[in-house]
């Protein structure tokens, strides 16, 4: 079940990201997906080490740096896959 929620966070916090990103993004749906499944972790890592992982009632701070997570790792993930598809031209 951790995986079906990490997926669907995931595809959230992704979509949310390339809403966030100024232009069209190019990378396709899967690959969001993994780009906000990996901007989640990074989230959560900052989090912990930050101590802000676990506290009472909703985590709005570790929800954020997930959100920053995705948003950075969106942008750099677009820039290196125009960069492995080819330079397509940006609208």
């Amino acid at each position: 079940m951790s995986w079906l929620w990490a997926i669907i966070v995931g595809l959230v916090l992704g979509l949310i990201a390339k809403a966030i990103l100024p232009g069209k993004q190019q990378i396709p749906l899967w690959l969001t997906t993994v780009f906000g499944i990996l901007g989640s972790i990074v989230g959560n890592a900052v989090a912990s080490w930050i101590g802000v992982n676990d506290t009472k009632g909703i985590d709005w701070i570790r929800h954020l740096l997930q959100l920053i997570g995705a948003v950075a790792v969106v942008g750099v993930g677009d820039l290196l896959w125009q960069a492995i598809r080819g330079d397509r031209q940006r609208t």
